[in-house]
């Protein structure tokens, strides 16, 4: 979490993690215990620019446009080091002076968004900047810690999908909002009465109101600044490297082995990439804001432990039954929009990914990896009539159904009174949270 030694040692003993009436643990016993373990702090590592160029000149390729905030980060979070402000600086003056002036002329707008606590809001947004790749995007941001619940790489508008990131995540956390928030879009339309249905089922005084809120006119504020911020700092690598397949020909979306193929590998390398990137921003401190009145801190410290930052959490503790009754009726697990790629593809891609020694995938052999994929597939499978017939009944007809616009709801939109505006702000704006049936 890169904290402080002393700040370390308050939490260990304010969270009363060891029995204090039997031992006593002082900071230099504590700094023992530290370095017998192998965590070296910052001034120990004695990092010089030499010392981390090959680490950086590896992080440079996915990270081009990374600052030197960013860089501390991926180079604590992916390499394992902590290397000071001062070292990523020298690197910088040293090997990229002349992005030094480009990153210093880039100026952020400022926009303001209000919410009660911890788990007021959660809000939900998509993002199709990679759709000509066959990819989109989809996150769940807690506005107020700044906490992202998820940010998942697949597909982004089939309403069972997003239901299944709202409860994996109310699964995973043990609590959910008072209220949700997204775009209005009929892709939302089953998370909303999920979450609808699971605040009635825990307060059954709700009956009859919806606990979600539409946002029309951009008002989604909180994730457009999360897309913002992620085009700037993790995608251009990213895209570069995307680009390099479709650019050499070795990938097109267009042709359905090449698709299929893309999927079952890539998408479960990305999803990693970008897991360890939403690890390190949710435990990384935002850049101190003196116009910033809500806490200042990790996001997931924030998130876990609201009290110590001097504000309340508004979470539900879900019942599991709950989910074990409305999952299934929201989010079924049989729709096939749940599946990377059909069973029969997926069988058939790991057994020839058996034959060539099942090689770990990285950025710099993905590439290499799916087109000895693909020319086994050709050379080897595509020939056999049973091949054929899958992937006309069953292949195609799975990426046909991935490409639709929208899954059709039969039951139309959410039903339900609607939450009430709440106190109006300045710039005509309104507290758009569930505290007090959404008037703050």
């Amino acid at each position: 979490m890169r904290l402080s030694d002393p700040k370390i040692l308050a939490i260990l003993k304010e969270e009363n993690l060891f029995d204090q009436s039997k031992y006593r643990l002082g900071l230099s016993h504590f700094k023992k215990i530290r370095r017998s373990l192998g965590l070296i702090s910052t001034a120990e590592q004695q990092q010089t620019v030499e010392s981390v160029t090959p680490a950086m000149r590896r992080l440079r390729e996915k990270y081009p446009k990374a600052g030197v905030r960013d860089m501390m980060k991926n180079l604590f979070f992916e390499e394992g080091m902590k290397v000071p402000r001062r070292i990523v600086i020298g690197y910088f003056h040293q090997y990229e002076p002349d992005l030094i002036h480009s990153r210093r002329s880039a100026r952020l707008q400022r926009k303001r968004f209000w919410s009660a606590g911890v788990n007021d809001i959660w809000c939900m947004d998509q993002h199709d900047k990679w759709s000509r790749f066959g990819l989109r995007l989809h996150t769940g941001i807690e506005p107020y810690s700044g906490m992202i619940l998820w940010l998942k790489v697949w597909h982004n508008h089939h309403p069972k999908l997003i239901a299944q990131y709202y409860f994996e995540a109310v699964t995973r956390l043990g609590c959910m909002p008072l209220v949700t928030q997204s775009d209005l879009g009929s892709e939302n339309y089953r998370m909303a009465k999920a979450h609808t249905a699971m605040r009635h089922y825990h307060d059954p005084s709700l009956h009859g109101t919806l606990q979600h809120r539409w946002m029309r006119h951009k008002k989604n504020i909180k994730p457009e600044i999360s897309w913002s911020q992620m085009r700037r700092r993790f995608t251009p690598g990213f895209e570069d490297k995307l680009d390099e397949g479709v650019n050499e020909g070795w990938y097109d979306p267009d042709q359905p082995l090449h698709l299929l193929v893309f999927y079952w590998l890539f998408i479960p390398y990305l999803q990693s990439e970008i897991d360890c990137w939403v690890h390190s921003l949710n435990y990384s401190s935002k850049r101190r804001d003196k116009n910033k009145i809500l806490p200042q801190g990790r996001p997931q410290l924030i998130f876990e432990h609201a009290t110590r930052f001097g504000t309340l959490d508004f979470g539900v503790k879900v019942d599991h039954a709950a989910i074990a009754a409305l999952q299934p009726v929201y989010a079924p697990q049989d729709t096939p929009h749940l599946e990377l790629v059909p069973p029969g593809f997926a069988i058939i891609a790991d057994a020839l990914y058996d034959e060539l020694g099942r090689p770990a995938v990285a950025w710099g052999n993905i590439w290499d990896v799916f087109r000895t994929l693909v020319w086994k597939f050709q050379t080897t499978r595509m020939d056999d009539p049973v091949i054929q017939g899958a992937l006309e009944h069953e292949w195609n007809p799975h990426i046909a159904a991935l490409a639709e616009a929208h899954e059709l709801e039969e039951e139309g939109e959410p039903k339900g009174m609607p939450l009430k505006d709440g106190m109006p702000v300045s710039s005509g704006l309104a507290y758009m949270g569930g505290v007090a049936g959404g008037l703050g």
